[in-house]
């Protein structure tokens, strides 16, 4: 009777893990016979395993990236310019921390959307509040809040994300409407959150590609000139197949 009320008193105190740690214990008779503290380290452990899962589930969730990808599954034997040192570096997450932006650009094909995704997932599991949003899909999105009244909402919401991924950059003409609320959304983040950029635009062609000067100069100034660089080479991963290489996965 008593080992129910304490499983019952686990659950009310919201430790299901540990509550269903401790009735597996029960059963093992070689666990039951450790001292007390080392099953108390077990059931603690299993419950911290739980709690860091179901944070990292919310958090992809909320990041709601466009490929399952994981650092653990770039495939470092396709020669496309990607410095394994390097990512792994980026990895850890400490540009994120500083605030800092990454660029990554490169042909079609060639991975971008699905690395970027792979550094969101690895921002995740480190308790970044992350969003990835496809730019020629977020800028209609935000011309439409700005006449419903809910623009200053939008942006707020975006302003949270430790780190935001905008996909697609460049890939689409942008008119004067588009730059201020591309500007203004940048200019928030600048110094106060990280940003992550894609494009098939090499970066010495961003300035030319907004087409207007002054917000040319604006861009370059906040996003390029101190970012932390990843550019790729060579052909389509997707010509390889999955065979060749595991992140293959860039519609």
């Amino acid at each position: 009777m008593l080992a129910q009320q304490t499983t019952d008193l686990l659950h009310r105190l919201k430790l299901p893990a540990m509550a269903e740690a401790l009735d597996e214990q029960r059963r093992q008779p070689d666990v039951v016979s450790l001292d007390f503290e080392d099953r108390l380290a077990l059931l603690l452990e299993r419950e911290h395993v739980a709690r860091e899962n179901r944070r990292v589930t919310r958090l992809l969730q909320i990041a709601r990236l466009r490929h399952s990808a994981s650092i653990e599954d770039v495939n470092f034997r396709v020669k496309r310019g990607l410095d394994k040192s390097q990512l792994l570096r980026l990895a850890t997450g400490d540009w994120i921390q500083q605030h800092g932006v990454l660029l990554i650009t490169g042909p079609t094909g060639t991975g971008k959307s699905w690395l970027a995704c792979a550094l969101g997932h690895s921002a995740c599991r480190h308790g970044y509040v992350v969003r990835y949003l496809r730019l020629p899909r977020l800028l209609p999105e935000l011309a439409i809040a700005r006449s419903d009244g809910t623009y200053g909402k939008v942006l707020a919401q975006l302003g949270k994300a430790d780190l935001l991924i905008l996909d697609d950059w460049g890939l689409a003409p942008i008119g004067d409407r588009e730059r201020r609320d591309l500007l203004e959304m940048i200019e928030d983040r600048t110094g106060r959150r990280a940003t992550l950029l894609t494009s098939q635009v090499p970066v010495e062609h961003w300035h030319e590609g907004v087409g207007d000067a002054t917000f040319g100069d604006a861009i370059m100034d906040r996003l390029v000139h101190h970012a932390h660089r990843i550019t790729l080479t060579g052909g389509s991963l997707r010509k390889l197949g999955a065979s060749a290489a595991t992140d293959t996965a860039t519609p």
